[in-house]
């Protein structure tokens, strides 16, 4: 606990806050791109030790959030498929698809399992090898890793009856992609330490040239997002606009290689829908031609799927940091994380859920003295 404790100091974090306010001149808005930060944010307080000058903008760095309703549809159409084990993390379970969730069919027969590794779905195709099994491979770089490793292994050893629903996406795109909009208020960007932690940060200096807008590496708990937030105000009062890892504990320059080869033998680099945001140029990754039989979207023909979003949500401004949570008339009301309109409010990681789940009332006392 040691490790986490140093990062949870509230004497510290007083400091840091106080000198955010002591340099903070004129309005900033800085948006963190990992939902892991923006829950950090909202369960500690972090937002209320701000001066009202800083508004904080959650972007879309939840995985579950950003993975499209299409894909939920897809999903949904293979899990109830008789000779499938589907396989996913507890948190797409409640993710709505059209007009169901996979806990629905689950429900109604569907061999759906929760599993906490895309190993273990490997496991259960060596097991059952008269059953199809079907990963649900979803997220940002952080999760490809291990995703890349399970298909890698189940072709090394021969499993025909394994198969990945591939729906991943890349930071450094959706960047890019908020900064050209034309509604775009973002000045600066908290990047995700965990992406970076197997990225490396190679990819972001021309970003930041590019769009002259300050990029600050940082993690999650109370303190690495205070000092992040410290080192961004910093860059944005003196029109500094670079690259800064406030995250030198975890993040290197060059990131994890092994695991960035092994990312680019097993994934080929396509368009991407976004949920909410729509299409972003080369923003996620495909299984590539050498894994293409592991492909179930491929091998259960789901590719025309037709999808009908929810009227009521407005997840989709929120994920483009257009909008709070609180701004969408169906928050806390019709839309709840029992009974979600969205992804932003099922998710762990989703802004809508932060927000109701924290609400507005966080106290000091959240961060440990």
């Amino acid at each position: 606990m040691k490790y986490l404790t140093e990062f949870r100091d509230g004497a510290i974090a007083q400091r840091i806050a106080a000198e955010i306010r002591q340099i903070t001149t004129r309005p900033w808005a800085i948006m963190e791109v990992c939902g892991g930060q923006t829950h950090s944010i909202l369960r500690n307080g972090i937002d209320q030790l701000l001066p009202p000058e800083i508004e904080l903008i959650h972007g879309p760095g939840c995985p579950v959030c950003v993975t499209p309703l299409e894909m939920i549809d897809k999903a949904l159409a293979i899990a109830a498929r008789p000779e499938v084990i589907f396989c996913s993390f507890g948190d797409m379970l409640r993710v709505p698809g059209t007009d169901r969730d996979l806990f629905r069919v689950k429900s109604e027969g569907g061999d759906v399992r929760v599993v906490y590794s895309p190993l273990d779905a490997v496991a259960l195709a060596r097991k059952h090898p008269d059953r199809q099994v079907v990963f649900f491979g979803i997220g940002f770089e952080t999760t490809a890793p291990a995703n890349a490793m399970a298909v890698h292994l189940a072709k090394k050893e021969g499993l025909k009856n394994f198969s990945m629903l591939v729906s991943h996406v890349l930071v450094p795109p959706a960047i890019d992609a908020i900064m050209r909009s034309p509604t775009n208020r973002v000045q600066a960007f908290l990047a995700a330490g965990h992406v970076c932690s197997v990225m490396g940060f190679w990819q972001y200096p021309p970003l930041a040239s590019q769009h002259a807008v300050p990029i600050v590496i940082t993690g999650f708990e109370p303190l690495d997002v205070l000092e992040g937030i410290r080192c961004t105000v910093r860059q944005l009062e003196s029109g500094e606009a670079r690259v800064e890892n406030a995250y030198a504990r975890v993040v290197t320059f060059d990131g994890n290689q092994p695991a960035q080869a092994l990312l680019e033998e097993v994934f080929a680099v396509t368009d991407r829908a976004w949920r909410g945001i729509g299409v972003i140029p080369k923003s996620g990754w495909r299984l590539s031609d050498a894994y293409a039989d592991y492909d179930a979207e491929h091998r259960f023909d789901v590719r025309d799927i037709r999808t009908v979003e929810s009227p009521k949500c407005r997840a989709g401004e929120v994920l483009q940091g257009s909008i709070k949570p609180t701004d969408c008339g169906a928050f806390g009301s019709e839309c709840t994380p029992r009974t979600p309109l969205g992804a932003t409010m099922v998710s762990s990681e989703g802004a809508c859920a932060a927000y109701f789940n924290y609400g507005r009332v966080v106290q000091l006392e959240r961060v440990s003295a």
